[in-house]
């Protein structure tokens, strides 16, 4: 009887995949010899267990477990610690296929119960899972990586307070970085390592419960790891697998996934938290040297390209680095503005620029002084000038990447806001030198002119209006007169981009009289109802400025070429019957400063103008249609090619121009006539009363700067008020005696001062009754503004205290000194009084 008891109990352990001859209480610590006493939860979970592990999970014990746990949920922690239990003990003795049943059945536990008591049953679930990412054994780490993985994808029903994930960020940080000597195990672990991060993230970052994965001490764990995984794409691509093996290498390559993650990473971060993910990528390139190939931060930033602010400040942190390190991280800005969408750029707009701006002024302070202390002592680095350059080119082609995403209103903004930049040469800023001889001042022109080219570049605006507002237009035209040739030649580029709206610009670029002007196949738009009011409130201040470059000694052939292309885009994007007049007035203006020369040009400069007006007047001519305007025009260019090729572009504007020595005996057939154009066109509806008039620039500010009195003789007329109004001055000046003769001579001057006053009155009135309205305007507001201009500027000196009625007491050292007295003290007049 004893015997056959003794069987089936042998039976019925390899049932349970028990070892043959282990008693239940000596391997599991149970009470008794009888199977029967042991909980049920041990049972059934005793029953899932083959008795070789090579069979597998038993699938029907593991659904009667299954039923159980969902029957009994209080029982699930129970079972959660059994499992472990027996994990771990099968952990120590290698026996790795029961490990993975353990593992299996733990899956299917969680896929299948979301009850109330899950949180007992998760916290048995991580402590076999970090016992498995503990081993030495990859095959255990992947395995415990793929559990975690499949319970971060578990949307949980209930919360939980006490869960920590510290070891996991860790130690998933630390299989990224394996070393392995086996590739294809290096590779699989370091996957797991990407996975189980990608795991904590989706399973915290949604949790507010949950311990804040965005804490600096996890992002500079998991951020670092993704990186170290997305630098080494270039290794992974130098093993070229073979056709075959291809499709399952891309599945194993650590870089895709790490940028996937990193990306899913990023993507779930809000605004507040992007900063502790942004700050471990720099911290990183920083660290490794990776900003002057760039290569690999380009990469970084296409990823993170939200999250521009931080790489702004990360460019201000860095002011001193090397003029490399600079340019790489402003290159990175560049390539991931490129792919930004429209107003999608985190920071507001004038901050990012506004911040290279400031390095560009920055970079040029460097350039100057040879040194990022503004002074070169024992220890300090020296800059290498080119560098400098290098860097400032990077500064201003990311400006133009930047404005190139952004939308037109804000565009707007950006070109004002780098125009406000541009310092302006005044009386009370003298231009500061630097050891090269160049000034600051003139650099940093230089520099956000060429910034403000970048933004216009493509600038599309139906109005021009609102393209160039006056306070902008006043500014750049300023800059147009000064003596630096390189800037007029920006400004000149720059009205060129914004007026050119029909990508016209090219057609201009090299200046020539074509018989047939339809090859250019140009693109004409009617002027609109916004343009007609933008040209009648700015276009004698352009034809103005337009009339004092053409008069530049130091023009070269790229002068020239811009200002045909801005006279001909005028024509074309601009031009209305009135404007057509003004524009030939003003050729032929040109044409009379070559004639006569009163500025004293070189030859080259006045062959120049004459080859210009061809060019124009050729172009305009065949936009008029005008047959005798055309004919008269062919004629004057047929007879200079004839006679004066040294008038005409073809000759002028080359490599190696053929010029005349002696210009000053120019006949009158080789020049376009002002009374014949007047004549073809008053025939065709032109205004010829308006063709008849010469051009005159109006007077502006930037002539009376020229002309305003010296800082001297204002303080001189200063001192002749005060002596004269002086109370200790004594001596009076005589008054003069009056006699028959002094009599007799104020009648007779007199008569002539009625004379010439009569004289002026009829010039005045023949002049408003002839002359256009806009020069009219223009000659009143000119007086009206330069009377103020000059009362400013006196009353800027001569402005003072008021004397004290007592007059001056003498103060220290015997020096006269004023005291002032309260307004409502003083005595006034009784005119002022009312």
């Amino acid at each position: 009887m004893k015997g056959r008891r003794r069987r089936g109990w042998l039976q019925a352990t390899r049932r349970r995949g028990l070892p043959g001859g282990a008693r239940p209480a000596e391997m599991y610590g149970v009470c008794g010899c009888c199977g029967a006493l042991r909980p049920r939860y041990k049972r059934l979970v005793d029953n899932i267990f083959p008795e070789d592990p090579e069979d597998g999970l038993v699938k029907t014990n593991m659904e009667k477990l299954t039923f159980y746990a969902l029957s009994a949920p209080e029982k699930l922690d129970r079972i959660g610690a059994y499992l472990s239990e027996r994990l771990i003990r099968d952990v120590g003795r290698h026996r790795y296929g029961y490990v993975c049943i353990a593992m299996e059945a733990l899956d299917q536990l969680l896929m299948a119960c979301h009850c109330q008591s899950i949180n007992l049953f998760v916290e048995s679930f991580l402590k076999m899972v970090a016992k498995l990412l503990e081993s030495e054994k990859p095959n255990l780490q992947i395995l415990g990586t793929n559990s975690f993985v499949k319970f971060a994808n578990i949307e949980e029903d209930t919360p939980s307070y006490h869960r920590s994930y510290d070891f996991f960020v860790s130690r998933f940080s630390e299989m990224c970085h394996s070393s392995h000597d086996d590739t294809e195990i290096k590779t699989k672990i370091r996957m797991s390592g990407i996975k189980g991060l990608q795991g904590v993230v989706r399973k915290t970052v949604n949790d507010e419960l949950q311990a804040n994965i965005w804490d600096p001490q996890h992002m500079d764990k998991i951020v670092p790891s993704l990186l170290f995984n997305l630098q080494h794409i270039e290794e992974a691509e130098s093993r070229s697998p073979s056709p075959l093996q291809a499709p399952e290498k891309e599945k194993e390559n650590p870089a895709e996934l790490a940028e996937r993650c990193l990306r899913e990473l990023l993507g779930r971060a809000a605004f507040g938290n992007i900063k502790n993910a942004i700050k471990p990528v720099l911290i990183h390139l920083d660290n490794h040297s990776l900003w002057e190939p760039k290569v690999f931060a380009i990469r970084c930033f296409k990823i993170i390209m939200y999250s521009i602010q931080q790489l702004l400040s990360h460019l201000d942190a860095n002011s001193r680095s090397a003029a490399t390190v600079r340019a790489g991280i402003v290159e990175v800005l560049s390539e991931a503005a490129v792919i930004a969408a429209t107003g999608s750029v985190g920071p507001t707009v004038l901050e990012m620029f506004n911040t290279l701006l400031r390095q560009l002024r920055l970079s040029i302070d460097y350039a100057l002084t040879g040194s990022y202390d503004g002074a070169i002592s024992l220890g300090t680095k020296i800059i290498k000038e080119h560098e400098e350059r290098m860097f400032q080119e990077a500064v201003i082609k990311t400006i133009g990447s930047f404005a190139s995403t952004l939308p037109t209103y804000q565009r707007s903004e950006v070109i004002l806001f780098i125009m406000s930049k541009v310092p302006l040469p005044s009386l009370h800023h003298p231009m500061e030198t630097g050891k090269t001889g160049e000034n600051r001042n003139r650099l940093t022109q230089i520099m956000l002119l060429k910034s403000l080219l970048q933004v216009s570049t493509g600038f599309q605006c139906n109005n021009m209006m609102s393209a160039l507002p006056s306070n902008f237009l006043d500014r750049l035209l300023s800059t147009a007169l000064m003596e630096d040739a390189e800037i007029r030649l920006f400004v000149l580029e720059i009205l060129i981009s914004f007026i050119d709206r029909h990508g016209n610009r090219h057609k201009f670029s090299t200046i020539s009289t074509l018989s047939d002007i339809s090859v250019l196949k140009l693109k004409v738009d009617k002027c609109s109802r916004q343009d007609t009011v933008f040209m009648k409130k700015h276009s004698q201040q352009l034809y103005r400025h337009i009339y004092l470059s053409c008069k530049e000694e130091s023009n070269i052939q790229k002068h020239y070429e811009a200002l045909y292309g801005l006279l001909a885009l005028i024509s074309i994007e601009l031009a209305n019957e009135e404007v057509v007049v003004d524009l030939i007035r003003l050729v032929l203006a040109v044409q009379d400063v070559a004639q006569v020369n009163e500025e004293n040009l070189p030859v080259y400069n006045r062959c120049a103008l004459y080859a210009l007006g061809a060019a124009y007047l050729n172009l305009i001519s065949q936009l008029t249609t005008v047959p005798a305007f055309c004919q008269h025009i062919h004629e004057v260019i047929e007879t200079r090619k004839k006679e004066a090729p040294y008038m005409l572009p073809e000759a002028v504007f080359v490599e190696k121009p053929r010029l005349s020595q002696n210009l000053d005996g120019v006949v009158i057939e080789f020049l376009f006539r002002q009374s014949k154009i007047s004549e073809v066109l008053g025939g065709s509806g032109y205004n010829s009363d308006r063709l008849c008039l010469p051009y005159v620039p109006q007077l502006t500010d930037e002539d009376r700067l020229s002309k305003r009195k010296s800082i001297g003789e204002t303080i001189s007329l200063q001192v002749e008020v005060e002596s004269r109004n002086s109370p200790e001055k004594e001596e009076r000046v005589p008054a003069e005696e009056i006699t028959y003769e002094t009599l007799k001579k104020a009648i007779v001057d007199s008569g002539a001062v009625e004379e010439q006053e009569r004289e002026r009155r009829r010039q005045v009135v023949e002049k408003f009754q002839k002359a256009p309205f806009e020069e009219i305007a223009a000659h009143c507001g000119a007086r009206a503004s330069l009377l103020q201009s000059k009362l400013n500027q006196i009353f800027e000196i001569t402005i003072r205290p008021p004397p004290s009625p007592s007059g001056t007491i003498t103060a220290a050292y015997g020096q006269p000194q004023n005291h002032s007295i309260p307004v409502y003290e003083m005595k006034f007049p009784d005119l002022c009084v009312y």
